[in-house]
């Protein structure tokens, strides 16, 4: 009974920390169509708000390692839930636009700690032959977070100070979360003498031969330096090798961008009224939880390996087609982020222009019917925008603002048209009308990238990185290349633009198709297979490897 209990709350810490991560991260879209016009934010004030977060992750992917590390996962826990406690309730009281900056600092940091501290306590916690399955529920939560977010952006669309609601939610499953790590055993990983009541905890969860390691592991356990990463002690070069090099290319194979144009796409297959849209993308987004879950059972089955290599490859190939269909049927790329603030701008959303509300929404994804000057969405399309923002990545940190060209809008609405160079026709035209078929392809391929992401990269990056690493610096090792994760979010992000107006939106991609295509090769030549082996067996596999 109290091995069952365990289980079941171990996978209740793992589903909340990513709730609250997706949350977090997907509520923010809905939440400043509102700022802007209570607060009167500039574009660049938004910009700032959004990457927020964004800093406040950094900040705890430097600083955090060192708390997991020395303090235990579940003290991490606890302190990032408390941490992420005050910045919830900074961001609902919040009356000024500095105190909202600080609010999302805060929250960023204390998510980003969650999430490493999570993953590695939960993964020290089970047996081998649960570990995939319980460690990939927490992508399981970010999906689901970030689902939710959205539901709750349009439910507080039109309530007066919404916002205050969105950010004071995020208190609930904080709470629960403290809730249940509060009745589960301190990690025996951390114990200098093996207690026990941690023994009647623990142990029924692991089998014979994980038991002995476990017992043994207390006194075993090796202390390492933070630049042992880089040494060839342990061949702890190679797992450093392994762990940057899954990071940088889940950013690199375009993620955190391909989606920033998923609700143009959705628009230029026939999605035209708002609330079809949002559909359209809570669509996307239940394809995204569903192929989580198919990831989170196949784990432990198929193997890491294995399903990083075929994501990799469908995603290759679906990249590459959007880039190719795109150099056939060109589509118009826009953006626009001032709020119409004039002193007749009601606080019904539905009468402001549409908002571009993370950093890739480098699009407006409605184009105006030729000699419209209305803009014609509503709340429904920035808050499908930002879905499909969110949604380009889960774990992946996509919260960055762009700031380059922007499209303003004068008070009355009407849009003074500013495109992209060379990236297609027009806004007022609508370029897409006589290529239904390849935009039926495009879209069918951004399906299979959203899919293949969330079966390979999305959950088994975090799978491996929380295997490959000694007990004694796996905070640290797990940290360092979460730094390098949102260091890299934030450079493709911010690129993206002036990559466009460089090389052109479909060469982009077909780069994106290339980095694939490298990143299938170097799984393939340095990440081992780890399913079903305990954690010391892997340490002991990569110490042996040169």
């Amino acid at each position: 009974g109290r091995a069952l209990l365990v289980l079941l709350l171990s996978a209740t810490v793992s589903l909340l920390g990513g709730l609250i991560f997706g949350y977090e991260l997907g509520i923010i879209s809905g939440a400043l169509l509102q700022l802007q016009t209570d607060f009167h934010l500039s574009c660049f004030k938004q910009e700032v708000l959004v990457s927020a977060v964004l800093i406040g992750a950094l900040l705890a992917s430097l600083a955090g390692g060192i708390l997991i590390d020395r303090h235990g996962r579940r003290r991490a826990i606890l302190v990032s839930n408390l941490v992420l406690l005050v910045g919830s309730l900074i961001l609902t009281l919040a009356g000024s636009f500095t105190v909202l900056v600080i609010g999302r600092v805060t929250v960023g940091f204390a998510i980003s700690v969650s999430s490493m501290a999570c993953c590695i306590y939960v993964s020290e916690m089970v047996a081998a032959h649960q570990r995939g399955l319980l460690v990939s529920l927490y992508e399981v939560g970010i999906t689901v977070g970030i689902l939710l977010s959205y539901a709750l952006n349009y439910v507080f669309a039109d309530v007066d100070e919404g916002w205050r609601y969105m950010f004071g939610l995020a208190i609930a499953p904080t709470v629960m979360q403290f809730l249940s790590i509060l009745f589960l055993p301190v990690n025996p990983v951390k114990l200098s003498s093996w207690d026990s009541d941690c023994q009647k905890g623990l142990i029924p969860l692991q089998d014979t031969e994980d038991r002995a390691a476990a017992k043994r592991e207390p006194y075993q356990e090796k202390h390492y330096s933070f630049l042992d990463l880089f040494r060839t002690r342990d061949n702890m070069r190679r797992r450093t090798l392994v762990g940057l090099g899954l990071v940088l290319f889940q950013q690199f194979t375009g993620q955190p961008n391909v989606l920033g144009y998923a609700s143009k796409i959705f628009h230029s297959v026939g999605f035209q009224s708002n609330s079809s849209a949002i559909l359209a993308s809570v669509g996307l987004g239940a394809i995204k939880v569903v192929a989580t879950l198919v990831a989170m059972a196949l784990a432990d089955k198929a193997g890491r390996r294995v399903l990083l290599m075929a994501g990799c490859v469908v995603m290759a190939f679906s990249v590459t087609t959007i880039g190719l269909t795109s150099r056939m049927a060109p589509l118009a790329m826009a953006r626009d982020c001032t709020a119409a603030t004039g002193p007749n701008a009601s606080h019904s959303l539905t009468q402001h222009p549409l908002t571009p509300v993370l950093p890739q929404s480098a699009v407006s994804p409605v184009p105006p019917a030729a000699g419209a000057g209305k803009s014609q969405a509503g709340p429904g399309f920035a808050a499908t925008r930002g879905l499909t923002n969110v949604f380009a990545s889960t774990q992946s940190k996509e919260v960055v603002p762009n700031s380059s060209l922007s499209q303003k809008r004068d008070l009355g609405g009407q849009s003074k048209k500013g495109t992209l160079g060379s990236t297609g026709p027009p806004l007022g035209a609508a370029p897409w009308a006589q290529h239904t078929v390849l935009n039926w392809i495009t879209l069918l391929s951004m399906m299979a990238f959203v899919s293949a992401f969330s079966i390979g990269f999305g959950p088994m990056t975090w799978l491996v990185l929380s295997e490959i690493y000694p007990a004694g610096i796996r905070g640290r090792a797990f940290a360092f290349c979460n730094s390098f994760n949102w260091a890299g979010n934030l450079l493709i992000s911010l690129s993206f633009l002036d990559l466009i107006d460089a090389i052109g939106f479909s060469w982009m991609f077909l780069l994106y198709g290339l980095m694939g295509v490298m990143a299938v090769i170097f799984i393939y030549l340095f990440v081992p297979e780890t399913k079903g082996q305990s954690l010391e067996e892997i340490d002991q596999q990569f110490s042996r490897k040169r």
